[in-house]
């Protein structure tokens, strides 16, 4: 397994820049995943790391050894794709033996590698069937096992489960997670999806048209969000981003709203300023409208039986959601007092920066 080191790097085509000066440092044995909305540059990225595509600029370090210019398929990288990219008309056995048996290898070291990984994933009753027999979920569990035999010193994920069903995808994210923690490997992985991504990684990596908006573990993310998009991106549902007014020292008051709002801290923003209060779904509670932050009228409830979404509007503020454990008994078109847990509050300046009040 190795390390991996950008500086600098940029990927251009012709007058369009996908990659702006990306520096990223990932650790012996990391899964890092890339996340972000689409045309971000996180696939671009990572065709960049296996050698797929060229930089533009910077300089990309495997082991310490720079391989900015290194052939694909001399940089000891695998890459899963999310269209499985199996041989159609080669057994399991086949397309997990292939790489190895044109590397040169014995025939006994290509069987005890293309055995030990079919036993890794439950892939052993299979290994005689042809792709078409197999399912979604096997196919990527194959394309996943052609990539261990090859004993890679970085593993690359690009989306390898967005051709899965719900059920498909939840198991095989189950099954990543445990293949990690068996082999110990080095892994990059792309996703749009911040469940895969909030599960899997060790880190997150946040990006926007391009450029990194920010690393860390994937609770200090989302609970430490450094700007507005990531506050807005990492969290399903979404954070709500209520826009405010600094009226005095720590306190706020919300869109159209009177009555003030204390929070532990304004930070740097001057009284008098606009800036943004966020707040999660589930750090809203329902309360009487007397002790109430704001009153909402209901559009949609959504019951879900162990967990219900609640979505109303109020004047001046973008619509909000609030999450309730259980069966909660709402009706479209009812007032609801809303109150704020304080201990949880975001606050974020005219910029979108986040303001540090904890």
């Amino acid at each position: 397994m190795a390390d991996l080191e950008l500086s600098g790097i940029v990927k251009s085509y012709g007058a369009a820049t996908i990659l702006h000066g990306v520096d990223l440092a990932i650790e012996d044995g990391e899964f890092v995943v890339f996340v972000g909305p689409s045309g971000c540059g996180k696939s671009t990225l990572l065709r960049v790391i296996a050698g797929l595509e060229q930089v533009s600029g910077g300089e990309i370090r495997i082991d310490g050894q720079t391989v900015t210019n290194v052939p694909a398929s001399d940089r000891g990288l695998a890459m899963v794709f999310q269209s499985y990219a199996l041989y159609p008309h080669m057994s399991v056995y086949k397309n997990m033996a292939f790489a190895l048996e044109n590397m040169g290898l014995a025939r006994e070291e290509v069987d005890q590698r293309v055995r030990r990984a079919a036993e890794m994933l439950r892939l052993t009753e299979y290994l005689d069937r042809k792709p078409k027999a197999l399912s979604g979920g096997q196919r990527q569990r194959v394309a996943i096992g052609r990539a261990i035999v090859r004993d890679p010193k970085i593993f690359l994920f690009d989306e390898p489960l967005s051709n899965l069903d719900a059920e498909l995808r939840v198991a095989t994210r189950k099954e990543l997670a445990a293949l990690h923690a068996e082999i110990g490997g080095t892994m990059i992985y792309v996703t749009h999806d911040q469940v895969e991504a909030m599960t899997l990684a060790d880190r997150i990596v946040v990006l926007r048209a391009g450029r990194i908006e920010q690393i860390g573990t994937p609770l200090d993310v989302y609970n430490h969000p450094a700007n507005l998009f990531v506050a807005g991106f990492i969290g399903s549902p979404r954070m709500n981003l209520l826009p405010s007014r600094v009226t005095a020292p720590n306190q706020v008051t919300i869109g159209n709203e009177t009555r003030p709002v204390s929070v532990p801290s304004t930070g740097s923003a001057p009284v008098g300023s606009d800036i943004t209060l966020g707040a999660r779904p589930e750090h809203i509670d329902v309360v009487p409208e007397a002790e109430a932050d704001v009153v909402i009228a209901l559009d949609l409830v959504e019951q879900l039986g162990g967990e219900t979404y609640l979505y109303g509007s109020a004047p001046g503020l973008p619509q909000i959601t609030v999450r309730q454990d259980g069966q909660a008994g709402h009706e479209r078109g009812q007032r609801l007092g809303l109150r704020l847990k304080r201990e949880a509050l975001h606050l974020f300046d005219a910029d979108g920066h986040a303001i540090r009040i904890r």
